[in-house]
């Protein structure tokens, strides 16, 4: 009887084309199957909450696969962390029911944009920043932020892709422009976003 097993995954996607499998390219999803694959003897495939692009990194995300293994549930992030790269790790692993989808839980999502504003880009931000010169007014970012709040249809704040989604309507549950020396952060929260909706608010 096969069980249903949820992992949550951080990983530095600075060497990854995103979280979805692709053609020719090393992903998230790619080396997450390849481990369970080769750990369980078994064809796995995980199904994501979400898919980040490349370069995106990820503290919490959300994963499910389902295997015929033994192995207790709480176990599998100590076997599967003894193989991934050190870039990748699995922070949690339990089992959940069957039914349990990632996609379609009642879940609130948080992405966070970090911009190094200042004359020159520091090198040791390089890789978790965006470098921008000109001064950023954290103030009016605040008040713009603001407008996002709540249902909108975010379609022109979103790359058209072949398949695009029936419904271009989402909820933002929050926006936040913090500020703290060279740094900005941007954070939004929402029940679920488009293709680059948040780097293009950004």
């Amino acid at each position: 009887m096969k069980r249903r097993i949820m992992l949550v995954v951080a990983y530095d996607g600075t060497g990854y084309k995103g979280w979805q499998i692709q053609p020719e390219a090393v992903t998230i999803e790619g080396v997450l199957n390849k481990e369970l694959s080769r750990l369980l003897k078994e064809d796995i495939h995980v199904i994501g909450a979400s898919r980040t692009d490349s370069g995106v990194h990820a503290e919490g995300a959300v994963c499910v696969f389902d295997t015929e293994a033994f192995i207790p549930a709480d176990k599998f992030s100590f076997a599967l962390n003894q193989s991934l790269p050190a870039d990748i790790r699995v922070l949690r692993s339990r089992e959940v029911p069957p039914e349990f989808h990632p996609r379609r839980e009642k879940c609130l999502k948080t992405y966070r944009y970090s911009i190094w504003n200042d004359t020159f880009e520091l090198p040791t931000k390089r890789l978790y920043t965006y470098w921008l010169h000109g001064s950023l007014d954290a103030d009016r970012m605040r008040t713009a932020a603001e407008l996002l709040v709540g249902e909108h249809d975010f379609k022109s704040f979103s790359k058209d892709k072949p398949q695009m989604p029936e419904s271009t309507v989402r909820r933002i549950t929050s926006a936040e422009v913090l500020r703290e020396g060279h740094q900005v952060d941007i954070y939004i929260t929402g029940n679920g976003f488009l293709y680059n909706m948040v780097r293009i608010i950004a």
